[in-house]
């Protein structure tokens, strides 16, 4: 281990062969077991102890009092905050050690509240947010904000939110090619369809061939959804999909792997069509939602991009 260009404070404790990236700084009071791998321009604080199969990135920052154990990888960018606890071993027992320990991922740009525990071979996705005291069981998807116990999806990072415009009923109503209108940046669009209105209800419809962007091979609807789980979370290579919340809310991430938008579907006369390329993800489900979906092809598993990190590498071929 080098010691240039890097600070180790006085009272830390820094065992032979762990790799120390230049302009680290390693405070009072840690303890870095030999074999770990600490990347450049790191902040670790007081009281943080970290084991020998453990890997960090770039400019991570871990706050005070954060043990990191063996089989956890930190990527570029992250930040731990204060009293974060991570584990490695979902049935530990004393003095009995498995023959290897769950991998946890935390990708790049995460950030961990203060507090907030996480269970072993666990994904969290690159700038997810961990709410403070939040017990994350499951993997966390790129960019979601999660928090509680268990940690819930209730938003997404970095987002432009995208806000319907009222329009009048004479406008629902007429009887013109139906107008598009871009969600945000992102490649997908929102339409007004018509809407009937009079005293028996009222009435919406489509013309297929006429106002979609697409003409319909195949037809599904979600429904059922608890509030707290999240649908969608793909792209496709060559399907259309034209997305109607018939019944309730439900609220649309759209993402072209440079930028992303979140709008709510709340009438039954809008809808949203998302072409092939943009990753959708589809939650926050209101108790009677039902999600009319229209695609443009059959189903093919072949055509589905279902790995983030898969997604942006396809955006950028």
């Amino acid at each position: 281990m080098s010691l240039t260009n890097m600070f180790i404070h006085p009272a830390g404790i820094v065992e032979p062969n762990v790799q120390i990236g230049s302009g680290t700084k390693v405070w009072a009071f840690t303890h870095i077991l030999s074999g770990a791998v600490i990347g450049k321009d790191c902040n670790i604080c007081d009281h943080v102890f970290i084991e020998s199969d453990v890997q960090l990135g770039d400019r991570v920052t871990v706050k005070c009092g954060v043990q990191i154990w063996n089989g956890i990888s930190i990527e570029d960018d992250v930040f731990i905050g204060p009293n974060v606890t991570f584990t490695n071993d979902p049935f530990p027992r004393s003095k009995q050690y498995p023959e290897s320990f769950h991998k946890t991922y935390i990708l790049k740009g995460a950030s961990i509240g203060a507090n907030a525990t996480i269970l072993p071979g666990i994904t969290i996705h690159q700038n997810a947010m961990i709410g403070a005291g939040s017990v994350v069981t499951k993997d966390v998807p790129p960019n979601a904000i999660v928090r509680g116990n268990p940690a819930q999806i209730v938003g997404y990072s970095n987002l432009q939110k995208s806000k319907i415009e009222p329009i009048t009923d004479q406008e629902v109503q007429k009887n013109t090619p139906l107008q598009a209108t871009e969600i945000g940046q992102t490649g997908a669009f929102l339409y007004h369809l018509p809407a009937i209105k009079d005293l028996r209800g009222d009435l919406s419809f489509t013309e297929f061939g006429k106002d979609l962007p697409f003409l319909p091979r195949r037809c599904f609807w979600v429904f059922g959804v608890p509030n707290k789980e999240i649908r969608g979370e793909h792209a496709h290579k060559e399907c259309g999909q034209f997305l109607v919340a018939v019944s309730g809310s439900v609220s649309v991430l759209l993402d072209n792997g440079t930028h992303q938008s979140e709008i709510v579907l709340n009438k039954p006369h809008l809808g949203i069509y998302i072409p092939p390329g943009v990753w959708g993800v589809q939650y926050k489900y209101s108790q009677d939602a039902v999600l009319m979906v229209l695609a443009s092809h059959g189903y093919d598993a072949n055509d589905y991009i279902r790995n983030y990190d898969d997604f942006l590498t396809y955006k950028k071929s």
